[in-house]
């Protein structure tokens, strides 16, 4: 989907540019030039952001972790 069209910016570039790194609403205006035209899509930017920031970190929290049998002496 658009979240920009002034730009032509898909919320699909919105997430590859946070894998990439970005994490701020200042940095996809600085990079991908979202909401720098008419700022309409700021809030569908925004909520996209939050959205994939909250989920990346979620599955970072449920990444299983391997553990070592303990030895009953």
């Amino acid at each position: 989907m658009i979240v920009c069209v002034c730009n032509n910016i898909s919320d699909r570039e919105v997430r590859q540019a946070i894998d990439l790194g970005i994490s701020s609403m200042d940095e996809l205006r600085e990079t991908l030039g979202v909401a720098t035209v008419c700022g309409n899509c700021l809030s569908y930017a925004v909520e996209v952001l939050d959205e994939h920031l909250a989920a990346k970190a979620n599955a970072q929290l449920n990444e299983t972790v391997l553990k070592r049998p303990s030895l009953a002496n």
